[in-house]
């Protein structure tokens, strides 16, 4: 098999090639080789792809004046400051047909707040306008941040797109645990300990299924890195193993410890590793930014050139740094008011309208919550940007178990919450075999919409058993012994047996 730094240099000489062939250089003299750029190494940051030569056909916006802030070409706006009226008609028509066709749904956000306001009692129907109204705010987030990592360099790009997409996430996950009591029924840590999961099934198979899916409607295979999927493959067996200790402690000591003691001890060892689990990610973004940025650089560059939409997205208007900035506060603002809407009425829903906590945690929030990237990565996806669209799911797949969960334990060790990572055993088998599943299509480098729609189909069975699955207070109110999960005294509930 070859090995990933045989992949990578030849995925650079690709994307060398397809460089200087756009920019006319035919001779074969490497690009920039009267600088000090040797002949294997990619343009600078600095000098976007092709402003070295302007070959006939090249669509290019006008230069904007100067910035304080260097922007990439492939990001310029052709503007500088503040323009209401383009600010609107860009986001409007957002990034995709997908994007467009969200923004419909915008007059629900003020018809959700309003009716927070003029009748509180009405929760069912809050519920139903702030999880529709959530879609579009999610959108307008993620598709800031689109705009504003089109501003910098592909990986670092990558990386923003990932982290400001993942922003409504921690936001729910911060407004759950502010809201925890331990002497409610519902317990807020069991719905984030089900969302973190959620989550990551969300992305790994109903968004990537959905990804191979869009890809196979224009090419019978689609073909992707071997770098970016075995790096990715690799860190999410590492992620669901660390989730999975706590868990294990606690089921391979229970009925055999102090139920409160087990529990405590369950709770530091969730906070060694949310610890541990941060760490992993802080390296793993270190490799992809500084030390093999190279690698993934020449990767996403050969998709940009590949993309089906490249013309389209040459010619089509962006916004400024400073229009993406206020974007993005304005979407942040509205999903905050939002995520306390939708918490508010968990109880309802659970209590009112038997909603199990699983279905609430793996399926409803995270498919909400979610929405942003799930569009970006599919448009990406069939727009023959696979690697792009592969990179956009795994990172965000790894952000929520190597950041994102873990900073909620963390956040909830400052406020003094009970929050750990003692999951559910059917949440917990669901998200291994989910892992197992995602890294054997991803180990042959190609795809095809069947194996699409079988992601999509697991994600579905999921999704049946978990709107069946009761919950925890509820099975020990049924079965009040010992071998019962234990209540949630202090965060970190009994797994079944």
């Amino acid at each position: 098999m070859t090995s990933p730094y045989h992949a990578a240099a030849r995925e650079k000489r690709a994307a060398e090639r397809i460089l200087d062939e756009r920019n006319g250089n035919s001779g074969g003299v490497p690009r920039g080789s009267s600088s000090s750029r040797g002949p294997h190494q990619l343009p600078l940051h600095s000098e976007p792809i092709g402003t070295e030569g302007h070959g006939h056909g090249s669509h290019h916006h006008p230069p904007a004046p100067k910035s304080w802030f260097p922007v990439r070409e492939g990001g310029e706006s052709g503007r500088t400051g503040i323009h209401p009226w383009h600010f609107f008609r860009i986001v409007f028509r957002s990034s995709s047909l997908a994007s467009r066709m969200v923004n419909v749904l915008w007059p629900v956000v003020p018809a959700a707040i309003a009716l927070r306001y003029a009748a509180p009692e009405q929760d069912l129907a809050i519920f139903i306008l702030a999880y529709i109204a959530m879609v579009p705010c999610a959108n307008l987030v993620g598709f800031a941040g689109q705009n504003l990592a089109k501003k910098v360099p592909h990986v670092f790009g990558v990386l923003a797109e990932t982290t400001f997409g993942s922003l409504v996430e921690i936001i729910l996950f911060i407004v759950l645990i502010k809201r925890y009591r331990p002497d409610e029924t519902v317990d807020t840590t069991q719905v984030i300990r089900a969302a973190i999961l959620g989550s990551i099934l969300a992305t790994m198979l109903l968004c990537l299924g959905f990804c191979f899916v869009a890809a196979g409607f224009k090419r019978d295979e689609t073909h992707f890195s071997e770098i970016v999927s075995e790096a990715g493959s690799g860190l999410l067996l590492t992620a669901g193993f660390g989730l999975a200790v706590p868990t294990a402690f606690y089921n391979a000591l229970h009925g055999r410890l102090d139920t409160r003691e087990l529990e405590r001890k369950t709770l530091e060892l969730s906070r060694s590793t949310a610890v541990l689990l941060i760490i992993a990610y802080l390296v793993y973004v270190f490799f992809q930014m500084r030390t093999h940025h190279g690698i993934y650089d020449a990767i996403f560059e050969a998709d940009a050139e590949r993309d089906d939409d490249k013309h389209k997205e040459l010619r089509s208007h962006r916004l400024t740094l400073i229009e993406s900035i206020i974007a993005l506060a304005v979407g942040v603002a509205l999903v905050t008011i939002i995520a306390i809407m939708l918490v508010d009425r968990i109880h309802f829903l659970v209590e009112e309208r038997g909603v199990s906590d699983a279905f609430l945690g793996l399926i409803m929030i995270p498919l909400v919550e979610k929405a942003a990237e799930h569009l970006t990565a599919v448009d990406e996806a069939y727009d023959n940007q696979m690697n792009i669209a592969l990179s956009t799911v795994l990172g965000s797949t790894l952000q929520t178990a190597l950041f994102n969960g873990p900073l909620v334990v963390i956040v909830g060790w400052g406020m003094n919450k009970p929050m750990g990572f003692n999951f559910e055993l059917f949440d917990l088998a669901m998200l291994i075999l989910a892992i197992l599943t995602v890294g054997n299509f991803l180990r042959d480098q190609k795809t095809n919409y069947l194996e699409g729609v079988l992601c999509v189909i697991v994600y579905v069975a999921i999704g049946v058993a978990a709107a069946h699955y009761p919950n925890p207070h509820e099975l020990h109110e049924a079965f009040p012994t010992d071998a019962s999960p234990a209540p949630a005294t202090n965060g970190s509930e009994g797994a079944h047996h």
